[in-house]
């Protein structure tokens, strides 16, 4: 291995001049060593562009899925690559979206746009240069969902196109060392490297935002010393893990010098897996490079793990169906490590509920992993398949993942309940069928139309093309499917958004309805009272007035007759309405005594005015002690009634 890209690392630096052996190494490890791509790369022909220049983007191919014979060709294929870019064959390119990241750091916020094609590393350089953060110090927060590494890229995470993130300096007491990272991220870092194994010095040259893992990837592609049989001397001992940036390694500049050697004691032997409290038959396997069940590229590495016992995943006779599953993700973490599938810490039940019971939009496959320690296919499958990088980025992005043991009678039983009671008897009797030797298998299942049903089941004795394809094929199956199913959804919720907004409308209209109503019986009812209480005023009006009048008339002296000796007077009143009253009055009567007259007669004074002819005067307003004679009233007078 290591020959074969030493000869491509020659020729590549021969084809295109670049005497760098960091830079070489960049573009190979970005065209994952295909050397014609690389050089392509570096010198692009007028005459020809590759479908990645067509398209406007950079796709790193680490292998090519084939699509299966039974998908149609309306269908989209996947290409797996480490960032797993997911492309449409429909027009022949790809198509990117730009996305907008608001970092929210401190009190200060500031807008990025990246494409989705870009890594997560990519973002983090971008905020260093903005707001100086290292990028080996950035916690990025707010994410709809969590990236798996820095270097995945924006696409795998289904990113919207507007994110709001809030940015944590993990080493923002330390204000020395963010100055000294910031300052050694744009330099050259020369690593002086001796490989002890072949006696050899390589001379390599990064920038400062190169990480230490990523450096002793480099190292295995020259040395073929896998990074975990690494032995290393000369990094300092302040290093915390292998994700640190070389600005922030306290490394010597502007040379550092390093050696590299295999670790002794790895060393490949046989591994005897001993089930703990089980009657199961021990098995036996060589290295997996000499088993003819395994497909993949690379070889196994397995280390001595001696005579200890392995712990169940699952301990036998498991009462509480969640208790189980958290012991199987902690059992699964110590026995295979930290990169393994996010295993769903819940029930079956709340599994399917979690990845298939919700809106179409938000629905995902559910993969249920089914262990068995006593297969011999187990380590392999869960080492080398479900823990490979690929696998996890797929698993991620759209499935749910289920895991629980099989290796105790009482542990499937409770399974296979469990799943009949979820998914019905005939899920169960898929599962009783597979045979020992053929776990431990994946599960695929996913939600069409009103049904949650298996769609699939792969089992351990496949590669990883095997298992990547049949995810691909699960997730292009389900993808068309919730497409339509979304497009439904749609359709259903704006029609029943129509209904609501003409039920709102029409009770609005009856609201508006019942308010003129009741306003107008309010008003009548005003209307009605006011009426009452104006007639019970006339009404009180008018009898203070018959009473006045009753007085006035006992009060008022009787007419003179015509042949009195008194000195009279003849006084006519017009009225209003063109009638006249006549009465005869003594001269020495008081003006109070005709008024009182007219009173007596419906005429109050409150209401009409009395007019005399001539002098033309309202004699309403005179004095009521002045006599008839005084006001020239007599012998006869006429006198004008009209209303106020």
């Amino acid at each position: 291995m290591s020959e074969n890209r030493e000869e491509i690392l020659a020729d590549f630096q021969a084809c295109t001049g670049i005497d760098d052996i960091g830079e070489a190494f960049s573009h190979l490890d970005e065209a994952k060593w295909d050397l014609l791509a690389a050089i392509n790369r570096v010198m692009p022909q007028d005459s020809q562009q590759l479908p990645s220049e067509s398209s406007g983007l950079d796709i790193e191919m680490i292998e090519e899925i084939r699509r299966p014979q039974n998908i149609p060709n309306g269908q989209k294929s996947v290409v797996i690559s480490p960032d797993f870019i997911e492309a449409s064959t429909s027009h022949g390119r790809l198509s990117t979206r730009r996305l907008n990241f608001q970092i929210n750091y401190n009190d200060r916020v500031i807008e990025l746009v990246l494409p989705e094609t870009a890594t997560i590393r990519d973002l983090k350089t971008m905020i260093f240069s903005k707001l100086g953060v290292p990028v080996c110090h950035q916690t990025l927060t707010g994410w709809e969902h969590n990236p798996t590494s820095d270097y995945a890229t924006l696409s795998l995470i289904k990113l919207p196109r507007e994110n709001i993130l809030f940015l944590t300096n993990l080493d923002s007491d330390n204000n020395g060392m963010d100055f000294e990272s910031e300052e050694n991220l744009t330099k050259t870092f020369t690593l002086n490297v001796f490989d002890e194994m072949k006696s050899k010095d390589y001379s390599l040259k990064y920038p400062g935002t190169k990480t230490i893992e990523e450096v002793k990837a480099d190292i295995y592609s020259l040395t073929d010393i896998p990074v975990r049989h690494q032995v290393w001397t000369g990094w300092p001992s302040t290093l915390k893990d292998d994700t640190t940036t070389l600005a922030a390694a306290g490394l010597q500049l502007p040379n550092h010098s390093l050696s590299v050697k295999k670790n002794p004691a790895k060393e490949y032997k046989r591994i005897v897996v001993d089930l703990a409290d089980s009657d199961s038959s021990v098995e036996e396997f060589e290295d997996a490079s000499c088993s003819a069940s395994w497909t993949g590229e690379d070889e196994m590495f397995v280390e001595d793990i001696g005579s200890r016992k392995v712990q169940p995943l699952i301990p036998d006779n498991v009462e509480d169906e969640t208790a189980g599953c958290i012991h199987f993700t902690d059992e699964f973490t110590n026995r295979y490590g930290a990169m393994h599938p996010d295993f769903f810490p819940g029930t079956l039940e709340d599994a399917i509920k979690e990845a298939c019971q919700k809106p179409a939009r938000e629905r995902r496959l559910l993969a249920v992993y089914l262990h068995h320690d006593a297969s011999v296919l187990t380590n392999v499958f869960c080492t080398q398949l479900l823990c490979y990088e690929s696998v996890l980025q797929l698993l991620a992005t759209n499935f749910v993942v289920w895991g629980w043991d099989l290796t105790f009678e009482s542990n499937k039983q409770k399974f296979l309940a469990s799943l009949t009671r979820t998914l019905g008897p005939m899920a169960a009797v898929t599962v009783r069928n597979i045979e020992v030797e053929r776990l431990p298998a994946l599960l695929l299942i996913m939600r069409m139309r009103s049904a949650t049903e298996i769609f699939s089941a792969v089992h351990g004795n496949v590669g990883v093309n095997e298992l990547l394809t049949s995810l691909i094929q699960a997730v292009d199956v389900f993808s068309e499917q919730q497409k339509q199913e979304v497009k439904e959804e749609d359709e259903r919720m704006a029609r029943e958004m129509i209904k609501i907004e003409q039920d709102n409308a029409y009770q609005a209209s009856l609201e508006i309805d019942r308010a003129k109503e009741e306003a107008k019986k309010q008003q009548e009812m005003l209307e009605t009272r006011e009426k009452q209480r104006i007639e019970s005023e006339k009404q009180e009006e008018e009898a203070k007035k018959q009473a006045e009048r009753a007085a006035l008339e006992s009060e008022l002296p009787d007419e003179p007759s015509e042949d009195s000796t008194e000195n009279i007077t003849k006084i006519r009143f017009r009225l209003p309405k063109g009638d006249f009253l006549e009465r005869r009055f003594l001269a020495s009567s008081k003006l109070q005594v005709l008024l009182n007259y007219l009173v007596v007669q419906g005429f109050h004074t409150k209401d009409y005015k009395v007019i005399s002819s001539w002098p033309r005067r309202d004699l309403t307003s005179v004095s009521g002690d002045a006599t008839l004679q005084q006001l020239n009233l007599c012998p006869q007078e006429t006198l004008i009634l009209e209303e106020r």
